[in-house]
């Protein structure tokens, strides 16, 4: 049978399957439904008519949005924000909290809440951790990762086993493909596209550098586009509207609207008016 413990908050019209846990001080909305041997933590909200798959986890001080609907096995951590009507698929796992070596370059204050806007997609097995944020219409591909600090703009998508490291800031409309490494302190502007299997770097001494030394990630412009399997050293930076060809090696910043190829990479033409943005919207 369900156990709703007292104290439990359940609204009209919710409904709790057999097996399924609901902890004193948890908050249940209207409509919403859980699934058998779920369990709802005290000081967590659930939205109203939301959806929580059998044997999620949703821990104190997580809210799950207004029509959310959560997988199997999926675990929500304290202070994971989930907003309205997104999707999170079977064994995600949300708001995991950094464990870092002694030392590491990572370390800093600790990470507020994972937020996640309106409508965005988390897929199967993804991670995401305490302090990223995640904007509306965002899919995060199967068995990706999400970084604390980390920032991902409205649209954008990363794609399967990808990596976004701490601190990494992507912008909207972004398209990352399969096993990419956006290196922590990247910087990537609206509109980009990375093909597979890129790799950003941002540490020329390989992790032999002065204690507090800062790393340097890559910046990538507007609508620049980086094709599979280039590699970008640290703090290169790409233009608006550039083009990286597949397997290229930047080890120079390359100007706006110019062709690059080669290892090093080197300027073969200029990226001609017809291939700009303004015409693939």
């Amino acid at each position: 049978m369900p156990t709703p413990e007292a104290g439990a908050h359940i609204d009209p019209g919710a409904t709790i399957e057999p097996g399924a846990v609901v902890h004193e001080g948890a908050h249940v909305g209207a409509g919403a439904w859980v699934g058998s041997y779920a369990v709802i933590h005290g000081g967590a909200r659930v939205g109203d008519g939301a959806r929580i798959g059998s044997h999620a986890v949703i821990h104190g001080g997580a809210r799950v949005g207004d029509g959310a609907r959560i997988g199997s096995h999926a675990v929500l951590h304290a202070d994971t924000d989930l907003g309205p009507d997104c999707l999170v698929e079977d064994a995600a796992v949300l708001g995991k909290r950094p464990r870092l070596r002694a030392g590491s370059s990572a370390a800093g204050d600790p990470p507020g809440a994972l937020v996640i806007g309106r409508g965005a997609t988390i897929c199967c097995g993804a991670v995401l951790y305490a302090g990223a944020q995640v904007g509306a219409g965002a899919i995060i591909g199967d068995q990706s990762q999400v970084r604390e600090r980390a920032t991902i703009g409205e649209r954008t998508v990363l794609g399967r086993g990808s990596a976004v490291e701490y601190g990494a800031q992507v912008g909207a409309r972004v398209s990352i493909q399969t096993n990419v490494y956006v290196t922590a302190l990247s910087i990537v502007e609206d509109d980009v596209f990375l093909g597979p299997g890129v790799v950003m770097t941002n540490d020329d001494t390989m992790g032999r550098h002065d204690r507090g030394e800062p790393l340097r990630g890559p910046v990538l412009r507007r609508a620049c586009r980086i094709g599979g399997g280039a590699v970008l050293v640290p703090g290169v930076e790409v233009g608006e509207e550039a083009f990286v060809a597949a397997g290229a090696v930047v080890t120079a910043d390359v100007a706006a609207r110019t062709v690059v190829m080669g290892v090093p990479a080197r300027v073969v033409r200029d990226v001609p008016e017809r291939d700009l943005i303004e015409r693939w919207r």
